[in-house]
């Protein structure tokens, strides 16, 4: 039970993390991906969504789902850092290739849920 409150709480605050400071999720979104401060907010909203549905068992499992489907679709974001890590010359290739595998992790973390 500690980790599903760990879990909403990472998502509800990276979820408010989204208006507080949005510069930075708009320089990692790539080029392709359309009406990008539309995208953050939007983001930022399902996160916070999503993490307090976990809270609510009726909506755990839903919420979980939503995680899943949400991690996958911020791929695009950590693969293009990757491909353009000159751009954040500040973090590591490495820091940056981690990041994949943490998302699978996360996945799972979040599947564990539904």
């Amino acid at each position: 039970m500690l980790s599903l409150y760990i879990m909403s709480a990472i998502y509800i605050l990276a979820g408010l993390n989204h208006f507080r400071v949005p510069k930075i999720y708009l320089t990692i979104m790539p080029p392709y991906i359309p009406y990008p401060e539309f995208m953050v907010f939007i983001s930022g909203v399902i996160e916070v969504i999503l993490g307090a549905a976990l809270l609510w068992p009726p909506t755990t499992s839903m919420a979980a789902w939503g995680i899943v489907a949400l991690l996958m679709a911020i791929l695009p974001p950590h693969i293009y850092m990757i491909q353009n890590q000159k751009n954040w010359s500040k973090i590591p290739i490495w820091a940056l290739w981690l990041r994949l595998p943490m998302q699978a992790i996360l996945i799972y973390w979040a599947y564990s849920f539904t």
